[in-house]
């Protein structure tokens, strides 16, 4: 979900992944547990988003890639900003 800078609450189980254009990135605990051998590929493409995407009248949408990391890939987390 994307939500104007503020307006979401970050909670003691939430993981900070980094920023994208200055905006804050985070996953929860259990999604972070699941994904966390895999690089996620955050785009923006042609097509409509859903209510909690970019703005409706761009017709832009977030698409969100994957791929494993090899053994020779380390990718430590960002410092949480505060």
């Amino acid at each position: 979900m994307c939500y104007p800078q503020g307006d979401f609450l970050v909670g003691d189980h939430d993981v900070y992944l980094g920023a994208i254009g200055g905006a804050p990135v985070y996953i929860g605990a259990s999604q972070f547990e699941a994904w966390k051998h895999t690089q996620l590929i955050i785009d923006v493409v042609p097509g409509r988003g859903g209510m909690f995407s970019l703005d409706n009248g761009r017709e832009v949408r977030f698409l969100t890639r994957s791929r494993l990391f090899d053994g020779t890939q380390a990718c430590p987390l960002p410092a949480r900003p505060i």
